[in-house]
């Protein structure tokens, strides 16, 4: 059965200035979220196939909003994160269904190649809870300026028996990085690591 989304959000943070020095080009990051009724809510189901399958659909569905917010071919896209928050007649393991099985290859076909493990945070709350999505470059996980992380919110989710579900993809890393190690355009993204 299809995801049965209530809410869809999908939100763009464009840094221009940091610390009173330009950011050229800016540093962007788009998030969509969905907030979707949670199949397994109130009860112990040992079979979890229907949230990983609605993982699968939100991959590709979250992933597309991001590239497209971005106004940006997919594979310009540099790095991704993904989140889930369950209501509290939900378990963790809900968020983890939705999140590591198949969420990930429709996420990796959105924003072209992705090699690199997708980073991923999961939770349980209530209405208004954040979660702080983590992000890595998309192709080479060494790459130090896109360790980063975007918050995730909705004012009026997850409800008991709901699931937010979020995607983060940038156009770049942190804005003005200076931490050294493997720089983005010396990544390969053979291996997912380098």
């Amino acid at each position: 059965m299809p995801a049965q989304i209530r809410k869809l959000i999908v939100q763009v943070d464009e840094t221009r200035v940091e610390m009173g020095r330009a950011v050229n080009p800016p540093t962007r990051r788009a998030l969509a979220m969905a907030v979707i009724a949670n199949p397994c809510a109130g009860r112990y189901v040992e079979n979890l196939d229907e949230l990983i399958a609605i993982g699968e659909e939100l991959g590709a569905l979250l992933g597309q909003k991001c590239v497209q917010a971005l106004g940006i071919e997919p594979g310009a896209a540099q790095s991704y994160g993904k989140a889930a928050i369950v209501g509290e007649a939900g378990e963790i393991e809900h968020a983890a269904a939705i999140l590591h099985p198949k969420l990930g290859a429709p996420l990796r076909k959105a924003v072209s190649k992705g090699a690199a493990l997708v980073p991923s945070a999961k939770k349980l709350g209530t209405l208004g809870t954040a979660i702080d999505v983590p992000l890595g470059h998309k192709d080479a996980a060494f790459v130090r300026s896109h360790f980063d992380a975007m918050e995730a919110r909705v004012h009026d989710a997850p409800r008991a028996g709901e699931i937010v579900v979020a995607v983060v993809v940038t156009d770049s890393g942190r804005p003005l990085p200076r931490v050294g190690g493997l720089q983005a355009h010396e990544a390969k993204g053979e291996d997912g690591l380098r």
